[in-house]
């Protein structure tokens, strides 16, 4: 994720934090400095520190019960709003999906009463005063705890419950339909909460649409899944898309992206192989930063993820669900065809309308 930096690594996963994570600390240390002076902001800035080191262990909690089932999450991102691990897909048993959904709130609830037995005595009012520093940290801390448990078990995407509920029903009804059932049921949390916020919480319309485009957005990665499900990339690729040589002059790529309404270029040598890939800024970053004569290769900013046309288009979706396009090579490593969420799109509308449809079977470029 951009404007974020890692603080460290632990088991092969790095936990990085957003520069917003550092402003927000900012914010509230400022704010604390002008009711109470030094004092009450190096408290507050602990105490919330404290609240996201827990947030990390939440999410350890997911990454290191999904590694058991052979699932990897290179890193964790602390933003504002929480944690975010980068999980490469979720299990596909719904016995799997349930126990790393629940493994988070179950580490909150372990940390609270950890909390608890340290400090002896309880008082829930006070505690709850979560932003009254005259209650005890520890206190505060523990029932953050249980807060984030409580609200992280709310039955609506991104959060753990909505995963539990579409874990539960996919028992009995299947991964697809578990997932629109479970996305229905948390854009209806959405509205209500949106509704809530309509009397005097703005916060609550922020959250709402947070989590009602979440919902969304996780029915549609899944119906994705759905579509891709056994489906060989030959049968899904673009054909027709324009390419960049590798030794083609800003010039000329100018021309190539005037002439497609592509949105990603692949630069390609002399023999088809790929060699990276352009944008459109990127292209247009090049014309504003160079002569028109220059090579436009070094502007490829990064490399083209690829798959054989034989591979299942499976394999790509992580690449896909991030917005980049992949590539299709053949036997040779040639490029025969572009992946891309259009595409996916594409099968996703002709399935909807004929399920029963069967694609031809296409050979890849000799």
């Amino acid at each position: 994720m951009r404007w974020s930096f890692t603080l460290g690594t632990f088991r092969g996963t790095a936990v990085r934090i957003h520069v917003t994570l550092l402003i927000f600390l900012a914010w509230i240390g400022m704010a604390a400095f002008q009711r109470g002076g030094a004092e009450a902001a190096g408290q507050s800035v602990l105490f919330i520190s404290a609240v996201f080191l827990c947030v990390v262990l939440h999410e350890f909690g997911h990454i290191l019960t999904a590694r058991r089932f052979g699932i990897v999450s290179p890193e964790v991102t602390l933003l504002p709003i929480g944690g975010v691990a980068d999980m490469e897909s979720m299990p596909q048993k719904p016995w799997q999906e349930l126990l790393v959904a629940i493994a988070g709130p179950a580490v909150n609830v372990l940390i609270a009463g950890a909390l608890l037995a340290v400090s002896g005595a309880f008082n829930l009012h006070e505690a709850a005063q979560i932003a009254n520093p005259s209650v005890g940290m520890l206190e505060r801390l523990a029932a953050t705890n249980i807060f984030l448990a409580i609200f992280n078990m709310i039955p609506a995407f991104p959060m753990d419950g909505g995963r539990v509920l579409r874990a539960a029903l996919a028992m009995w009804l299947g991964q697809a339909n578990a997932t629109r059932v479970a996305a229905a049921v948390g854009q209806g949390f959405a509205f209500l909460l949106g509704l809530a916020g309509l009397f005097g919480n703005p916060m609550l319309l922020f959250i709402a649409f947070f989590v009602f485009m979440a919902a969304a957005g996780e029915a549609q990665m899944t119906t994705m899944a759905e579509a891709a499900r056994g489906l060989p990339a030959v049968d899904a690729m673009e054909t027709r898309i324009a390419t960049i040589g590798r030794g083609a002059t800003v010039s000329e790529a100018i021309d190539t992206l005037l002439a497609t309404s592509q949105d990603d270029f692949p630069v390609v040598d002399a023999a088809g192989r790929p060699a990276g890939l352009l944008s459109r800024g990127e292209i247009v970053d090049a014309l504003r930063e160079s002569d028109p004569g220059a090579p436009v290769a070094p502007f490829a900013r990064k490399e083209l993820a690829l798959i054989g046309a034989r591979d299942n288009v499976d394999v790509a979706l992580p690449t896909l669900n991030q917005g980049d396009p992949v590539g299709v090579v053949d036997s040779d490593g040639r490029l025969v065809g572009l992946l891309t969420r259009q595409s996916l799109a594409e099968i996703m509308m002709i399935r909807e309308a004929r399920p029963d449809w069967r694609f031809p079977k296409r050979a890849p470029a000799p």
